[in-house]
């Protein structure tokens, strides 16, 4: 049986990611689990504290797919795996990437633990590269290759919040931000292109096709959406 515990953290992770986290109050929590709002505070003292676990949550994830197999060198499809698992994790976590600087703003100690998770991160990301690299699919300089990971990472990081910003709220659907996501991946893989070599620069078209929709970032940034937020 799940815990309440549980229950609590996996119900404000729903309620955060749809109605964003400053839109969601411990009562709303509460109310969603049908248990008192006491009880809610018994296993957790404020809200915060529940962001913070799911970040942690988070934090988790992504520091487990950022590994470098010690026994082969990495291929293409590990370049797939890499790129599907920052989709997934962005995708489960989003209400942290949409609203980053608020939360991190009201937070110092979640400003604390956000530093240590991107300097793992980026530590972590630059072996990737490395790894890369040593395979023959990336063909960079150190400080190129170290500049390309800044730019990935910040791209990550904040193209849900980007995006978000650009599109209307009664434009808004799950299906729409699959596919805005989506296209951030299309963007990184833009960004590693002028360096892939090998298979991955063989595959590069297609996995531009994967990530990327028919419409391009442009058209879906930039085009309907953009005539809708004048128009509306």
């Amino acid at each position: 049986m799940t815990s309440t515990r549980e229950r609590i953290l996996a119900t404000s992770l729903e309620l955060f990611n749809r109605e964003g986290e400053r839109n969601v109050s411990t009562n709303h929590i509460a109310e969603a689990l049908g248990i008192s709002p006491g009880n809610l505070y018994y296993h957790f003292r404020n809200k915060s504290e529940i962001v913070k676990q799911l970040f942690l949550r988070y934090q988790t994830t992504v520091e487990a797919f950022l590994q470098v197999p010690n026994d082969r060198p990495l291929t293409w499809q590990d370049k797939v795996g890499y790129f599907e698992a920052i989709l997934q994790s962005i995708w489960g976590a989003r209400f942290l990437h949409r609203d980053l600087g608020h939360l991190l703003n009201q937070d110092e100690e979640l400003q604390d633990q956000y530093r240590e998770f991107v300097a793992i991160s980026i530590e972590r990301g630059l072996k990737v590269y490395e790894g890369l690299r040593s395979s023959g699919l990336l063909e960079a300089s150190d400080e190129d290759m170290k500049a390309l990971l800044v730019n990935t990472w910040v791209m990550a990081a904040s193209w849900a919040m980007f995006v978000q910003s650009l599109v209307p709220n009664e434009k808004r659907s799950d299906e729409l931000d699959r596919t805005l996501l989506r296209q951030g991946i299309y963007q990184i893989v833009c960004l590693e292109g002028p360096y892939l070599r090998g298979e991955a620069r063989e595959h590069l078209e297609a996995m531009k096709a994967r990530y990327g929709s028919s419409e391009g970032t442009i058209g879906l940034l930039f085009g309907e959406l953009a005539l809708t937020t004048v128009t509306t």
